[in-house]
């Protein structure tokens, strides 16, 4: 009963040196270096939809109503080389964080060694050499360090938020690269809209210009309406020049970030349907709501939490450190006899070192250490003031897109209809040539700003969505 009670007092005892303290301060988390409300006039208009769940709980699934563009995402999630790195850094931080945890606990291996040597007369102890022979076989730990002061434990720690930190890393890659897919497949749609409208106008200004050629031909117009119109003709030619290279280098952009060439089927064409039912609404949070929606925030308060453990570890270096070597088996001079009873052995090494002189290396790792956190508050301070910045700058053009797509829009009606009542005016010679030749240019100048501003206020909403934190889900076969 009183061995049983004093191996209960012991187990107790090496837990508790096993426990040991930790030198790591306190984390506290840092204030928000924002403000606490967005202003008035960037918050979401009554408008919206109050049902709409927010940016980090709607997945892309659901955000993104394009079948086009959800399989073209989806193949960026799979191939993208810049996410297939942010997934591999991963692996390799739980690697890191498994080797440092097994510091925690010792290792123990087995060992079977033997030694035969010749011993001359003139140095051998008594003067008595000879050929001698010595066997082992055990089970031993070596240097294992009982951790009384959180050195190993801190070290631990730190691994473990650095590889929090790569997995939420890897979650802001994927949430970028989302948005980033659906931004240039709008552009790329645009660009086809762009061009089909480039062509359109070419082929009219192309008629237009044959009949001027008649004209003056026939005495019926100048050469001032003649080169007029030749002015436009070439206008229009370069509008589908200049619309063909930027969709080629949107297309460039896609391929990219797919990872692979893109599938003929699953580019966007001139007549695709394009508003605001392509895109979900969305609402938007509190400043603080940002703490737990955006990933890239929580990497930055994982390595700043990494950075109070590393503290730890230096100040534990200012103590002393107490390490283990040991083993247990049996010896003998017969490999026949080394399991024989009488063969058994041990050994038992403690070993203690405490600093007294280093030149100031521990002090100077310290306040490496510190440097070190208070670097990781200010980036983590800034990563929060960047973050409410690219809501702020999002909700600024969410406040004003829609109503200036709008009023583009209107313009290009009225663009439209005056274009219509210069052609009858001309066509009935109300009108000189000149103004007709006005009206085109306006009208194809709404025309294209009309989908220039459709393409900034869907990009917009991509970019709050992204901004908000987005609506991550791995991919199929990641965690």
């Amino acid at each position: 009963m009183n061995t049983v009670k004093h191996l209960g007092s012991a187990s107790v005892l090496l837990a508790s040196l096993l426990a040991g303290c930790s030198l790591a301060p306190t984390y506290e988390r840092p204030a928000l270096p924002v403000a606490g409300q967005w202003p008035a006039a960037l918050s979401p208009t009554a408008a919206d939809d109050s049902n709409a769940p927010p940016a980090s709980g709607l997945p892309w699934q659901e955000f993104f109503k394009d079948a086009r563009l959800k399989q073209l995402i989806g193949m960026a999630l799979e191939h993208n080389r810049d996410l297939r790195v942010a997934t591999l850094n991963i692996e390799r931080a739980r690697a890191l964080y498994q080797v440092q945890q097994a510091d925690r606990l010792p290792t123990v291996n087995a060992g079977l060694g033997g030694v035969r040597q010749q011993v001359p007369d003139l140095v051998a102890p008594g003067g008595h050499g000879g050929l001698t022979s010595a066997y082992t076989a055990g089970l031993g730990f070596t240097a294992f360090e009982l951790d009384l002061f959180g050195r190993v434990r801190n070290l631990s720690r730190a691994a473990l938020e650095r590889y929090a930190a790569t997995e939420e890393g890897q979650r802001a890659a994927h949430i970028s690269l989302v948005a980033q897919v659906a931004s240039s497949y709008e552009a790329v749609l645009a660009d086809e809209q762009l061009l089909a409208l480039s062509r359109e106008t070419l082929d009219n200004r192309s008629a237009s210009h044959q009949r001027q050629v008649h004209l003056r031909d026939a005495g019926a117009s100048s050469d001032y309406d003649l080169r007029q119109s030749e002015s436009l003709l070439e206008a229009a030619r370069i509008a589908v020049l200049q619309a063909q290279r930027q969709r080629v280098l949107d297309e460039n952009a896609l391929v990219v970030l797919i990872g692979r060439p893109v599938p003929a089927e699953l580019l966007p064409v001139a007549d695709q349907r394009w508003d605001g039912e392509a895109i979900a609404a969305l609402p938007a949070g509190l400043p603080s709501d940002l703490l737990t929606a955006r990933p890239d925030i929580r990497q930055q308060e994982a390595l700043l939490r990494a950075a109070h453990a590393d503290i730890g570890v230096a100040r534990a270096a200012f103590f002393p450190r107490i390490s283990l070597t040991g083993a247990f088996g049996s010896s003998s001079n017969a490999l026949g006899g080394l399991f024989d009873a009488g063969s058994r052995a041990w050994s038992f090494q403690p070993q203690i070192g405490l600093p007294i002189f280093d030149g100031g290396r521990n002090r100077a790792n310290l306040g490496a250490a510190m440097a070190e956190r208070d670097i990781a508050v200010a980036q983590y301070e800034k990563t929060i003031q960047v973050a409410f910045r690219e809501v702020a700058d999002a909700l600024a053009g969410h406040a004003t897109l829609s109503e200036e797509l709008r009023a583009v829009q209107a313009q290009e009606h009225a663009e439209q209809a005056r274009h219509d009542l210069a052609k009858l005016r001309y066509d009935s010679g109300e009108a000189s040539y000149l103004e007709y030749l006005d009206a085109q240019r306006a009208l194809f100048a709404a025309q294209q700003q009309t989908i220039r501003s459709g393409l900034a206020e869907l990009q917009n909403r991509i970019a709050l969505y992204k901004s908000l934190g987005g609506g991550w889900s791995a991919p199929q076969g990641q965690g």
